[in-house]
């Protein structure tokens, strides 16, 4: 029998990697998707959840869970993210299969399992239950390509070239590739994480990227012929672009207690352009060696500064250094949309992150790039030379960005002509995300044309 198609609401369920940038780009994808009549629940593992706890709010979308075989801790609980990811793979899909199949026993069953990339598995879930599936990429295009052709064996590992030319990406230098194929060896289990992302993606009913189409022309070009995708993104809340979902002022989940008050008062108090905001995300901290390189770059600069450092990486500040802060503010964490929008903010020194990446392109504020692993290494080369919107702190032989470097590089955006090309550039990108995302742009469209295709199930 057909479904009642006026009574009949389409039910996705989004399955996010458990980590905060994983997180974040789903959800905010999520809210776009109930804003056009889908309903939306939002599934991560049980151990995430926990150390969430009560940071969040939502409207409208269900929160449900998996297990990853740590409940209690996750990843910290493991002895490795080998023997994590091999229990996760293993736990992961039968309390997924569970899931889905407790609620195909209520009146509004699974239409589609939206699934962050990096967990493969749930495609095979959904299509053992005769569910749709579309992949989630967090990543950027350019990215995914470069790991598709690690998958596809079209990359010698180790790297034994200088320079790689792959369909739709400018010729890239071996350390510009992701620092899992440049650093091939390091963190096994997360290199099998991103390779094997394509292992079923030949069974996939959509490709949802985080990206837009005017950021990646020639490569979303180039992967249109061999896969369904579409572009959705910047995953950004609506406030800070388009508008058009008024309750949408922040991402409504967060795994850090943020000091909006304290950030928000600083920088109250600023001349406008005056303040280099410094954040290195979530996931991975500086070195002893560069974490003071950082400092003592920032004060030689003699600029303002706001700079995140995480808890667990605060013993590393140098004393003398924190013993004499004039011009700065060092807190935990802060509320990084909204000191990216704040007119005292000058440029952004960033991880190149993608999620960072993104919110510094829809703000248009300039970069000054700091990449550290993962596919941070690609991200900077598109900031600095192909969107033209930052320069890169170089780092030497030992890998740590001296701290002359630093401050010639905040000079060079605070004082320099080349900081005016970064903001007039940073700008345009501004005004091309906005669009992307507006009534009629070309994510717009795209996520239209996904729950349209949903609403005929």
């Amino acid at each position: 029998m057909e479904k009642d198609m006026k009574n009949h609401v389409a039910h996705c369920l989004v399955i996010a990697y458990p980590a905060q940038g994983h997180i974040n780009p789903l959800l905010q994808f999520s809210k776009r998707l109930v804003h056009r009549g889908i309903k939306i629940t939002l599934v991560s593992t049980v151990s995430i959840w926990n150390i969430i706890g009560n940071n969040i709010n939502l409207n409208s979308i269900d929160i449900d869970s998996i297990s990853d075989g740590y409940d209690n801790g996750g990843l910290a609980e493991a002895e490795s993210i080998d023997i994590y990811k091999e229990t996760f793979w293993k736990v992961g899909p039968q309390t997924l299969y569970k899931l889905l199949q407790n609620l195909a026993s209520t009146n509004n069953p699974v239409d589609c399992v939206i699934y962050d990339s990096f967990l493969p598995w749930a495609l095979d879930v959904a299509k053992k239950l005769g569910i749709l599936g579309a992949a989630f990429f967090t990543q950027t295009c350019s990215v995914q390509n470069i790991y598709f052709h690690a998958y596809q064996k079209l990359l010698e590992l180790p790297l034994s070239q200088r320079e790689y030319v792959l369909p739709g990406l400018p010729k890239l230098g071996a350390s510009e590739l992701p620092s899992f194929l440049y650093k091939y060896g390091t963190f096994p289990g997360y290199f099998d994480i991103v390779v094997n992302q394509f292992s079923n993606i030949d069974k996939v009913d959509w490709v949802l990227a985080n990206t837009f189409y005017e950021l990646e022309k020639e490569v979303i070009d180039w992967l249109v012929k061999i896969w369904p995708v579409k572009t959705i993104g910047p995953t950004v809340p609506s406030m800070f672009l388009d508008k058009r979902l008024q309750d949408d002022k922040d991402y409504g989940i967060s795994i850090y207690n943020q000091n909006t008050e304290a950030c928000n008062k600083w920088l109250n108090d600023k001349p406008k352009g005056s303040v280099v905001y410094v954040s290195f995300g979530s996931m991975a901290g500086l070195s002893e060696e560069q974490t003071e390189e950082v400092a003592w770059g920032l004060r030689d600069s003699d600029c303002y500064f706001i700079w995140v450092v995480r808890t667990i990486d605060q013993e590393k500040l140098p004393k003398e250094f924190v013993g004499t802060l004039e011009k700065g503010l060092i807190l935990t964490w802060c509320p990084q949309l909204e000191v990216l929008t704040h007119e005292a903010v000058a440029c952004f020194v960033t991880h190149c992150g993608w999620n960072s990446t993104l919110e510094a392109l829809s703000l248009g504020v300039p970069m000054i790039a700091m990449p550290q692993w993962t596919d941070q290494t690609t991200n900077a080369k598109y900031i600095v030379d192909v969107w033209e919107v930052g320069v890169k702190a170089v780092a030497d032989e030992k890998e740590i960005v001296r701290r002359e470097t630093i401050k010639d590089c905040i000079k060079e955006m605070l004082e320099a002509e080349k900081g005016n090309e970064m903001k007039k550039n940073a700008m345009k990108w501004k005004n091309l995300v906005k669009n992307s995302v507006d009534e009629g742009g070309s994510s717009d469209k795209n996520i239209a044309e996904f729950v349209a295709k949903l609403a005929q199930r």
